[in-house]
Parts: structure tokens; C-alpha cells; sequence
């Protein structure tokens, strides 16, 4: 049992592993819709997008939740004047603005003296430096997370599967898609302090796209995948403790190395009932 309670027993790992918990309940949210709607790729540049407005925040020393918001509008409104400008296909400007506003982030943060510290910070988080303050901070952001992702339920899932449909019913898909923008960069923003800005798309689409191998209702899917991510938060946190390894990158790897296993044995499975029967 001690091997399971002694990498909680200090109050920074226990903030550590409440920063991870809300973390996970944000982007297992929201994470489902990203994962229903095949927008993981955008998912995965959104994250890359807001670190410029942290970097710049932390360079001005402001409140980085500020730089990171405004980072995730211009990262939005830039792919949007791209689309409506240009002919390219909505991935080559989302592929453009990957790599330009990470470059950017890595440009802005290396005018700092501690540019290695806080890069390092910024782009694989800090769990165990979690404060008091940054938890209350991620408590308010996960409600709201969480209850507009609720409220826009029935919108948000005739968008995931017939966004023509949903313009017919009134369902306004437009609007809808863009409160889903808002969303995806409300999680990021609160859950890059315990996992990062490169590895939170881990928690985003791991334990979302583990559950859909599972679940066969949306609402099963979401909280399926609410627990996977909470447990790989716990198991990444305790496995870091004892392994030696960087806490961030154990959590968001842990929801990944589940979805292979659970892929094989959902695929394993139906081979195996027959052999089963037959020998019954």
C-alpha cells in the first residue's frame, strides 16, 4: 500500500496530483467533441498556438493565462483569414500556423536569461510546482468548462455528426463550432501548468479516443474518458515518483500506451469467442 500512498505524501504532490485531476476533466471533456469531430490535428496545433502568448506573457511578466488566451483569438482569427483569403485546404494553414506560432514561442522565450528553465516549463509544465493559487484558478475554469461543454451538448452532437442537419434545425453549427474553439483553448490554457503546451494533447485525445473503442453512446464515451484520464494522471504521478521520470510526460503518456492495449484487446477478442464456444 505505501508504494501506492508515498508519492502523495507531500502537499506539492498532492497539489500536483489535484492540478492533474482538473486537467483531465477539462480536456476528457472536451476532448470527446475533438475526437468525434476529426479535428485532433487542429487540436494538436491549438496547443502549439498558445505558446507564444505565454512566453510573451512570461517575458512581461504578466499573468500567462492572459498571453495564452490572446494567443488562442489570433491563432483562430488567423486560421479563418486564411481559409476565407486563400484556396489552400484548412490543414495547410493550420500546418503553416503550427510551426509559426511554436517557432515564435521558442523566439520570444530565448530573450530571457532562464530561457532554458522556462522553456522547459512552458513547453512540458511543471506538476510538482503547482501552487495554491494556480488550483483555484483551474477549479473556476474547469466548472465553466465543464458546464458549457454540458449545456451545448445537444448542439455540439448534431454538429459532430451532421454539422447540415444542425444548420436545418436551427442548431446555428457556426456558432456552435466556434464556442467548441473557445472550449478546446479554455483547457489547454487551464492545464499547461501541470502537463504542458506540447504533451496536454495527450490527455486531450488519449483518454477520448480510448473510450470510443468502448463506449457506444456519447455520454459513455465522455465519462469513460474522464476516468481513463483521471486514472493516467494518478498512475503517471506514482509511476514518475518511483521511475525517476518527468511527471508531465509520464501522465500524458500513460493514456497513449492504454490505447494500444485496449485497441488490441477489443480487436483480440472476437477472434478468441469462437475458438472459445467451439471448445465449450
Amino acid at each position: 500500500m505505501e508504494w501506492f500512498t508515498e508519492p502523495f505524501a507531500l502537499a506539492f504532490q498532492q497539489r500536483a496530483l489535484l492540478g492533474g485531476a482538473l486537467a483531465a476533466l477539462m480536456t476528457s471533456v472536451v476532448g470527446t467533441w475533438l475526437v468525434l469531430r476529426g479535428m485532433s490535428f487542429f487540436g494538436d496545433a491549438f496547443v502549439h498556438g498558445v505558446v507564444p502568448g505565454i512566453a510573451a506573457a512570461v517575458v512581461l511578466d504578466i499573468n500567462p493565462l492572459l498571453g495564452a488566451a490572446v494567443a488562442a483569438a489570433v491563432m483562430v482569427f488567423a486560421i479563418e483569414t486564411v481559409n476565407r483569403q486563400t484556396v489552400l485546404s484548412e490543414d495547410t494553414s493550420i500546418g503553416l500556423l503550427f510551426v509559426g506560432m511554436l517557432a515564435l514561442g521558442v523566439v520570444i522565450i530565448s530573450r530571457l536569461d532562464t530561457y532554458s528553465g522556462s522553456l522547459t516549463s512552458i513547453l512540458f509544465g511543471d506538476a510538482l510546482g503547482v501552487t495554491t493559487s494556480d488550483l483555484y484558478g483551474q477549479t473556476i475554469l474547469a466548472i465553466i468548462v465543464i458546464a458549457v461543454a454540458l449545456a451545448l451538448y445537444r448542439p455540439l452532437l448534431a454538429l459532430s455528426f451532421n454539422a447540415e442537419k444542425a444548420e436545418l434545425w436551427g442548431m446555428r453549427p457556426k456558432r456552435t463550432h466556434a464556442a467548441l474553439l473557445v472550449l478546446i483553448a479554455a483547457a489547454v490554457i487551464g492545464s499547461y501548468q501541470s502537463v504542458g503546451t506540447l504533451l496536454v494533447f495527450g490527455l486531450l485525445v488519449g483518454p477520448p479516443a480510448t473510450a470510443s473503442l468502448i463506449a457506444r453512446t456519447v455520454p459513455r464515451m465522455m465519462i469513460y474518458a474522464a476516468v481513463i484520464a483521471l486514472f493516467s494522471v494518478w498512475l503517471g504521478l506514482t509511476l514518475s515518483y518511483h521511475l525517476g521520470t518527468a511527471g508531465s510526460a509520464t501522465m500524458a503518456l500513460v493514456p497513449i500506451v492504454l490505447f494500444f492495449i485496449v485497441l488490441a484487446i477489443t480487436r483480440l477478442a472476437p477472434r478468441r469467442a469462437p475458438q472459445e464456444v467451439a471448445h465449450a
